[in-house]
């Protein structure tokens, strides 16, 4: 079981700076007090920090490691001329239903080839855990799933996996150019250049395509993965 153990003027402060390593909420968590916190003499002498352990919950451990995945490389290669076979579908089917049992969220998986890639859905009634922070415990899995799916391939062989759910990919799609729009406008105005957050290789091409047409600004990316960010600045 993944745990930290913190100190802290506080208990609840204690706590605090553990979920924040742990990238948790507090019912994701169990908190165990090691050390109460001692105020001493005069609030000086004696003194002593709060000190807890807090750990993963067993069905979390699984979405921190998938999290922790922050460098994804799909993008990198491109998908190949093939029919996908029944057998990637197999491949694919049989890890997504481990996964989701051992983070006993049940889910239907259906899966169909569009435009020479492995398209997979899941619908459930947990699906927030799956999308994750901005998409990124999705993003996770469905690099997990395509290393499952090519293992043994060559580049000719090679599928490319695209894993969604609740219409994420297009949603978040569509709130990725409707900020990038408003972005530009505030820097052709201020002249200003702006930093966008962290985003994987594929959000941060949403961006520069949707702003490729803006006469007077520029895009460009800066940064080492996964803090790699987009730069919006005036022409």
């Amino acid at each position: 079981m993944k745990f930290v153990e913190k100190s802290a003027k506080t208990v609840d402060e204690a706590v605090e700076l553990a979920l924040a390593e742990l990238r948790a909420k507090k019912e994701d968590v169990e908190v165990v007090v090691l050390e109460h916190p001692n105020k001493g003499i005069f609030g000086i002498i004696g003194s002593k920090n709060a000190k807890v352990k807090v750990s993963l919950k067993e069905k979390n451990e699984i979405v921190e490691e998938l999290k922790e995945l922050k460098e994804l490389k799909l993008d990198k290669v491109q998908p190949a001329s093939r029919s996908i076979t029944e057998e990637d579908h197999a491949k694919a089917k049989k890890f997504l239903r481990e996964v989701l049992d051992s983070m006993d969220i049940k889910a239907e998986i259906r899966l169909k080839n569009v435009n020479e890639s492995l398209y997979i859905n899941l619908s459930g009634p947990k699906m927030g855990i799956i999308i994750g922070r901005r998409g990124q415990t999705l993003d996770s899995l469905q690099y997990l799933v395509s290393l499952v799916v090519n293992k043994n391939k060559g580049k000719d062989g090679y599928v490319k996996v695209i894993l969604d759910t609740e219409d994420y990919r297009r949603k978040r799609e569509e709130t990725l150019v409707k900020l990038a729009d408003r972005l530009a406008q505030k820097v052709v105005k201020s002249g200003k250049r702006v930093e966008l957050e962290p985003m994987n290789p594929y959000e941060r091409r949403i961006i520069h395509s949707a702003l490729q047409n803006y006469s007077e600004i520029t895009t460009f990316s800066e940064g080492e993965e996964p803090y790699r960010k987009v730069i919006i600045a005036h022409k």
